[in-house]
């Protein structure tokens, strides 16, 4: 099936050729414009804590995402030291974005500074700069590939079951459908195949009705339902399609290319961070699974 881009709206055209996938997609410069954007640098003396493991965020307590931008700050589980961030690196950003459990503790070897976003300075940086989150999901994603290829590898991919995934309400959904209009609304019958594993791919797509089948190496790994989001991981890295999708019953979809994601983000942040959550738990989980 061709794939649309409807950053033009109603102009079909071709699949570009898959590009590889980047060895790293970090930037360090935009993460500085990005955290810049919603906060302000801060000193921390040497042995500070700016999260402990296990800490889950509250009412009264906000989970934080930082940027080090001086100094080297040590990440340590059950009392080990597991890595170092140094200048310009980023650290807490899957509890920040997945609101999980810190999986660390993060402590300041050294006199440093950094900036520290809460959810709602998150949001505000997103707005300005929204490419961010395309980096933040292309380096979860190269995680979340080399994950499923190790445990396809190990013909472990059904451990733990398939389950139904939804990752925006239905206001949200109903603003992305208005907002792109009927034109960027595709249709399809239960038993259609959207795309296939290994083939070139450059668009996600949301679920407005019905119900579709991701599977790799013929098993299915998850249903997407209404609020569901498919096919993201070629939307961020362009890179070859990592599973398979079937439409289960009929169903409606939205495609959303690398523009429109863009646009989406900086009209509507909550989009953007919604999508980032359900990357993060997807990591988790799929991490869980290689153990």
């Amino acid at each position: 099936m061709d794939e649309l881009d409807f950053s033009k709206p109603a102009q079909p055209r071709p699949q570009p050729a898959a590009a590889p996938a980047p060895k790293q997609v970090y930037n360090a410069a935009m993460a500085l414009e990005f955290f810049r954007a919603g906060g302000k640098p801060e000193s921390a003396a040497a042995g500070t804590k700016f999260f402990e493991e296990n800490e889950k965020a509250g009412f009264l307590k906000r989970d934080k995402m930082y940027l080090l931008m001086e100094g080297e700050v040590a990440l340590v589980a059950k009392g080990k030291v597991i890595g170092i961030v140094k200048a310009g690196e980023i650290f807490g950003e899957m509890a920040a974005i997945s609101e999980s459990p810190r999986s660390a503790t993060a402590m300041a070897k050294t006199e440093s500074r950094v900036i520290a976003l809460d959810d709602k300075e998150f949001l505000k940086a997103l707005a300005v700069k929204p490419e961010f989150a395309l980096m933040l999901m292309g380096m979860m994603i190269l995680r979340l590939r080399a994950m499923i290829a190790r445990l396809a590898q190990n013909h472990a991919l059904l451990a733990g079951g398939a389950g139904e995934s939804r990752v925006f309400d239905k206001d949200m959904v109903s603003a992305l459908a208005k907002g792109l209009g009927e034109q960027a609304t595709v249709r399809h019958g239960a038993g259609t195949s959207l795309f296939k594993e290994g083939s070139a791919g450059a668009l996600a797509y949301v679920v407005l009705d019905g119900r579709v089948a991701v599977s790799i190496q013929g098993k299915v790994v998850e249903h997407v339902g209404p609020g569901g989001i498919f096919g993201e991981m070629a939307l961020v890295d362009q890179a070859t399609r990592a599973a398979s999708a079937a439409a289960e019953t009929d169903c409606a979809l939205v495609a959303i290319n690398r523009a429109v994601f863009i646009n989406l983000v900086k009209a509507n942040p909550e989009f953007g961070a919604a999508l980032l959550s359900a990357v993060a738990e997807r990591v988790r989980f799929i991490a869980a699974r290689v153990k």
